[in-house]
């Protein structure tokens, strides 16, 4: 897919992202803004994974750890063909499969997750079977900077490049928010890049709004044969969206009427 036709798509999931976030009455709006372009390439550039093979065992591998951003990975995979747009008028709403966090009771969600600290452990694990079973398949995890000081993420770090998981990608969004304020005031864990180079893993840094970036990086994996690759994408929560853009109540904001209209002008609506 060109960086233009990737360009629309960013585009229209942005504007489905605050389209059921505001149907709903809830949702996690600026994570959800700082990673949809992130999802965007893995899903329509990068990854072997969709409806036709979700059940095969050769399929790429997708995990969600920051699962509370979960509007931005139902729009992806509404798109891909997943499941039916229309379902996500039930986002939230009682008896729905579509709720906060990712659950495997919704077609193209492979493990449920949300508790942070959860999906880089499953991805480890997922990884390593792979290479006990001689599988090509690759292993994709989206953290969040916020989930860092989770020990279970050191614990699967260590892991991962002890067995040279170099078919394991992980991928922190980066936007330096997290709910109760900035994460280098919360708990801070940079130098986040030498940390994980210290455990074994081979580390780049990238724009995570940057498609071109995203998608000459995701190409090159693994970064070194025998490690497992980190990409610390540089994002902004609320991206795309002014007024949101590095505010912090817009971790879990839903738009009024009138800042719905806003935010669908600036996308272009």
């Amino acid at each position: 897919m060109t960086e233009k036709e990737l360009a629309q798509k960013s585009n229209r999931y942005r504007q489905n992202i605050l389209k059921y976030i505001v149907k709903a009455n809830a949702g996690h709006t600026g994570g959800s803004l700082s990673c949809i372009d992130i999802l965007n390439v893995l899903y329509n550039d990068i990854m072997n994974v969709g409806p036709a093979n979700f059940k095969s065992p050769d399929r790429d591998r997708y995990i969600q750890s920051k699962g509370h951003c979960v509007e931005a990975l139902f729009v992806v995979l509404a798109d891909k063909g997943f499941f039916p747009e229309s379902d996500l008028d039930t986002l939230c709403r009682y008896r729905s499969h579509y709720i906060g966090h990712p659950t495997k009771k919704v077609n193209g969600v492979e493990q449920n997750t949300g508790a942070l600290g959860h999906g880089l452990p499953i991805a480890v694990g997922t990884a390593l079977a792979g290479k006990m079973d001689q599988k090509d398949f690759r292993v994709f995890t989206l953290m969040g900077d916020g989930e860092l000081p989770e020990g279970s993420n050191w614990e699967a770090a260590l892991t991962a490049a002890h067995y040279k998981l170099d078919n394991l990608c992980a991928v922190i969004d980066k936007n330096s928010l997290q709910i109760t304020g900035p994460t280098a005031e919360v708990c801070n864990t940079d130098p986040v890049d030498q940390k994980f180079e210290s455990f074994g893993w081979a580390v780049a840094h990238i724009d995570g709004h940057d498609l071109n970036a995203l998608k000459t990086a995701f190409a090159g994996l693994p970064f070194q044969k025998g490690k497992p690759s980190l990409i610390i994408a540089h994002t902004v929560k609320g991206k795309g969206i002014s007024f949101m853009e590095n505010v912090l109540s817009w971790h879990h904001g839903v738009p009024d009427k009138e800042q719905y209209e806003l935010a669908l002008k600036e996308l272009g609506v």
